[in-house]
């Protein structure tokens, strides 16, 4: 019986302890750097008014950047010079080209890509088609 004794006491101090855990308070969650400033309060939204969406962090009032709307009917100016250019030959893609080495709108930057894209290919084929037209090749 002694070794029935021995697991009686083991499961007694378990259960003395697991009764000790319950009574203690809960850790304290985590808040931050105790000198820094808590994160501003956002204002709930008046009733009965439409809100318009906005993206959501807890705690933080987060905007929408704000864009404009880009010129020549919201395509940008190197879309329209890369449609103008298989009308007008490639002179409107090399201006694409070099107002992408000047642009700082990241918006119309895609457009001024395909100008220069569409500008080495006409360069290429431009060279090709006169140096067939001269008979150095043939």
């Amino acid at each position: 019986m002694t070794n029935g004794g021995v697991e009686d006491d083991k499961n007694r101090s378990v259960v003395t302890d697991h009764q000790h855990h319950q009574n203690q308070p809960p850790p304290p969650s985590f808040q931050g750097v105790p000198n820094y400033p808590p994160p501003p309060q956002q204002q709930p939204p008046a009733t009965g008014y439409p809100q318009p969406a906005q993206p959501y962090v807890a705690g933080y009032a987060v905007t929408a950047p704000e864009h404009r709307r880009l010129p020549c009917c919201g395509i940008g100016v190197g879309w329209v010079l890369f449609i103008l250019g298989f009308f007008f030959g490639a002179i409107p893609w090399y201006i694409g080209f070099f107002l992408l080495l000047f642009s700082r709108n990241p918006r119309e930057r895609p457009g001024y890509i395909a100008c220069a894209v569409a500008a080495v290919i006409a360069t290429i084929i431009i060279v090709v088609g006169v140096v067939r037209g001269s008979g150095v090749w043939s």
